[in-house]
């Protein structure tokens, strides 16, 4: 028996790529996370993780909008898929840029998470409005709090703009937390949002849990390695001759 009701089954193939897409963004993702930051694993199985997640979550933007009016649920799904693929590029481009730089995207980047912002406030609001103080099946609370954390996006990158770009540890940490943050988009949505197509015995297991949310524990790992640890710092902190560190 198909887990996908009648109306999705003419988008099955699509369906299929942004499982297989996600799939291998999440494999990529726990691969990138466990190897050693700036080495040569690190950045291909990046790349991997960058193509493979913004395939999925164009894909599942696609399917939202086109399934809009058909199936109940989709909307939040345009805005999390637009805000997943917004985090995994800035995150992205953080590294690729030189330091201390911006570039085209930065300048105009924190539009993003203002319009997604002010969507989810309007559905918010809509759902607050709502005889059944829902909107597409969901309660006001998840519409802003993700209207707080658009909000809180774009601020950071208008100071980002601000400051003309970043450095050391504040440049790898921006990387960490937006790349982790859509890492863990993609682990909750799989593990606890599609249990459907996963065989029954595992369906409520705490393992599923575990999956979904060590995402975030990585990332506090990371960031609290990148803060305390000396292999980011400036130069001028850390003093010249000092002698070559190992990698993260």
């Amino acid at each position: 028996m198909t887990p996908f009701p009648p109306p999705v089954h003419p988008y099955l193939p699509w369906i299929a790529v942004h499982i297989a897409a996600g799939c291998i963004g999440i494999l990529a993702g726990y691969t990138a996370v466990l190897a050693a930051k700036g080495e040569r694993l690190h950045r291909r199985i990046g790349t991997v993780f960058v193509a493979a997640m913004l395939t999925a979550m164009s894909v599942a933007v696609y399917l939202a909008v086109s399934l809009l009016g058909v199936l109940k649920g989709q909307i939040p799904n345009v805005a999390g898929g637009a805000l997943g693929s917004y985090l995994v590029l800035s995150g992205y481009l953080t590294v690729k840029r030189k330091e201390g730089t911006i570039g085209l995207f930065e300048r105009v980047s924190f539009l993003i998470p203002l319009a997604l912002g002010a969507l989810f406030v309007f559905w918010g609001a809509t759902a607050v409005n709502s005889p059944t103080h829902s909107f597409d099946g969901y309660g006001p609370p998840l519409f802003f709090i993700f209207a707080a954390i658009s909000a809180l996006l774009a601020a950071l990158d208008i100071r980002v703009l601000i400051r003309g770009g970043l450095t050391g540890a504040a440049r790898i940490s921006r990387h960490l937390w937006r790349m982790c943050g859509a890492f863990f988009f993609a682990s909750g949505s799989f593990f606890l949002g599609q249990q459907k197509v996963m065989p029954v015995w595992m369906h409520g297991s705490p393992v599923l849990l575990v999956l979904a949310f060590a995402p975030l524990a990585f990332l506090v790992f990371w960031l609290i390695r990148v803060r305390i640890g000396r292999r980011f710092k400036a130069p001028a902190l850390v003093g010249h001759g000092a002698p070559a560190r190992r990698p993260l």
